[in-house]
């Protein structure tokens, strides 16, 4: 249990300095690490550049990161939902490097995988494409994406063993799996703990040996857009 630690704050101690890279995985508010991004905010920690499929909302995930101007710059797929962050990017506060979300999802699967870059058809002819070395294969054009690495991982997972070995739920793999690979230190906030050895090895989808640090938390789960409808009769 020698990575488990007992709060956000302490899992962080030593890790974030300013000008820093971060990745923090989730998709919407699902698999978020909701307890580490506030850790990040009380940090003080400025001029970060976030690597994150969208940007929270306003008030929760990095929506808090933005509201406290600690994010200088976004790499990103969706932002639609943080009001804040389109005030900030369209006032010039705020950098933005739009990634298609496969694109996205394969930049980081590279990064940890120590694939420098690779080259992919999506975004070619568009404003992606602007300023990206461009080469033909059989016929197609491409277009040369770069493998992402973060200084730190902030991952959120279901279930951990003592060792760090991991396992997701459901729309919590998005993402959150290969950030975890990607980040030169990958600290982990879990729902559950468990002792070595209780895991089956073929049910494991991130082992041990890319995570540094583990917190117990209880998620809060809110719910991103709540659609209602009446019932029938009612």
């Amino acid at each position: 249990m020698r990575k488990l630690y007992s709060h956000a704050k302490s899992a962080l101690e030593g890790l974030t300095f300013d000008g820093m890279t971060v990745m923090a995985g989730g998709f919407g508010l699902c698999g978020i690490p909701e307890h580490l991004i506030a850790a990040l905010r009380d940090s003080g920690t400025k001029g970060m550049t976030v690597i994150s499929n969208n940007a929270g909302v306003d008030g929760f995930g990095l929506g808090q990161l933005l509201e406290t101007r600690q994010i200088k710059k976004m790499i990103s797929s969706y932002v639609g939902e943080n009001k804040e962050f389109e005030r900030q990017y369209l006032a010039g506060e705020l950098e933005l490097e739009f990634n298609p979300q496969g694109t996205l999802a394969e930049r980081i699967r590279a990064g940890g995988a120590g694939i420098p870059a690779f080259f992919v058809k999506t975004g070619v002819g568009t404003l992606v494409a602007e300023g990206k070395e461009e080469r033909e294969f059989n016929g197609e054009r491409y277009i040369m994406e770069k493998g992402l690495v973060a200084d730190l991982s902030i991952v959120k997972a279901w279930k951990a063993d003592g060792r760090g070995n991991l396992q997701f739920r459901k729309t919590a793999r998005n993402f959150n799996p290969m950030m975890a690979t990607a980040g030169k230190v990958t600290v982990v906030e879990v729902e559950h703990v468990v002792p070595t050895g209780t895991l089956d090895p073929d049910q494991i989808h991130t082992p041990g040996i890319y995570v540094d640090r583990i917190i117990l938390t209880v998620p809060e789960k809110r719910i991103e857009q709540r659609t209602v409808r009446q019932r029938e009769g009612a």
